[in-house]
């Protein structure tokens, strides 16, 4: 980053490198390889068309995990740059963070997963490492886009001890009790803010949720009010833009805020005092807890609407189908996706319904179970 200079902690290069060595990138760092090779990938494209809430065939204006994954990007390398740290390895990470996701949300994940308890078990971060390091199939010399160990290591959030013995260097952390760089933390939580407040957005524009069941929140109360406040006589989607628009800011000033006193109190020196310290980016306790409110009124009151569980309850039938015929019958499967051996069968199956998009395992599921299709 050649227009500002990075803060100590901050990760200025590959520490780790490259799976597979490679020349470095004449005219640009190896973390804008690694974000232009997620953003020219088949998986980061399918992502246009598979589910945050709202399915996406349900209209055209709701969130996407593409739109998502790019919002999260802008929000991540805001705060990066507030803090002096590298903002191409947090947008590397942010627009990676949701390849390996299934067709319909978490609602798909979760059916994959049962389908898959006897075989290993299925998991969103888990499958977007794999697919950056195996299933993308773009580059002569190597399968998967080769990235570097620190967007690998900052794609994998959530790993079990199990499978992070499995996975060798980049699972280390998660054995050792350790933690990822501050970028990585930073995409983690920028994705919380990301998906908390376009929810809002979303669940409001569906008709799902109303400014009156959201003025029992907290932290949506205070900048509804001032919204109304200081513009009386805004129409209503805007006052919904500027509440949300609002409560972003808020979030994002408030955990650059704490995140800076962290660091001065804890003075890491380098990207290994981070990763031997507590986490370091976080939201004050007070902002915590306002958080941690709006997450749990969106459970209770779009996540567990009835509309969406009609939809989550369509899902799991399309997952739990299709993964029940590939697996019975492996002649089903398109040929990239037959393994040679038996042992791998099941985790091709789940690699194969994974990289679906919502319309494409409908579409499968039809061409596999309606007699009219063929």
């Amino acid at each position: 980053m050649a227009e500002m200079q990075l803060a100590a902690f901050a990760v200025s290069a590959s520490a780790h490198g490259r799976r597979y060595p490679e020349p470095a990138p004449p005219g640009r760092s190896e973390f804008q390889r690694d974000r232009d090779r997620i953003i020219h990938s088949g998986a980061f494209r399918r992502l246009e068309y598979k589910t945050q809430v709202f399915v996406n065939h349900e209209g055209d204006l709701f969130r996407t995990r593409l739109t998502h994954s790019i919002e999260v990007a802008q929000i991540a390398r805001s705060i990066a740059r507030r803090l002096a740290l590298n903002e191409d390895l947090v947008e590397a990470v942010s627009l990676a963070h949701d390849l390996g996701h299934t067709p319909f949300g978490h609602a798909g994940q979760e059916a994959l997963n049962t389908c898959m308890k006897d075989y290993g078990g299925f998991e969103h971060n888990l499958q977007s490492l794999r697919v950056v390091d195996v299933l993308e199939e773009r580059y002569a010399p190597f399968d998967g886009l080769n990235l570097c160990f620190e967007t690998r290591e900052g794609i994998l959030k959530h790993c079990s001890a199990e499978n992070a013995a499995r996975l060798g260097e980049v699972g280390e952390r998660f054995l050792k009790n350790q933690r990822p760089s501050l970028e990585a933390q930073i995409a983690n939580l920028a994705d919380e803010i990301a998906y908390n407040n376009h929810d809002v957005d979303d669940g409001l524009r569906s008709g799902l949720l109303t400014l009156e069941q959201l003025s029992s929140v907290r932290l949506f109360a205070r900048h509804l009010n001032e919204v109304r406040s200081a513009y009386p006589d805004l129409a209503e989607r805007r006052v919904v833009h500027e509440t949300v628009r609002r409560m972003i800011n808020t979030l994002v000033t408030d955990l650059i805020g704490q995140t800076e006193h962290n660091i001065r109190t804890l003075a890491p020196q380098s990207v290994d005092d981070v990763r031997h310290a507590p986490p370091l980016v976080a939201f004050s306790d007070e902002m915590h807890e306002l958080n941690r409110e709006l997450k749990t009124f969106l459970r209770t009151h779009l996540y567990r609407h009835y509309l969406v569980m009609r939809m989550t309850a369509k899902a799991r039938r399309i997952i739990g189908d299709l993964f029940e015929a590939f697996t019975e019958d492996p002649r089903l499967l398109p040929p990239q996706f037959k393994p040679p051996t038996e042992s791998g069968h099941t985790r091709s199956v789940a690699d194969y319904i994974a990289g679906m998009t919502d319309r494409y395992a409908i579409r499968e599921h039809r061409r596999i179970f309606a007699i009219e299709e063929i």
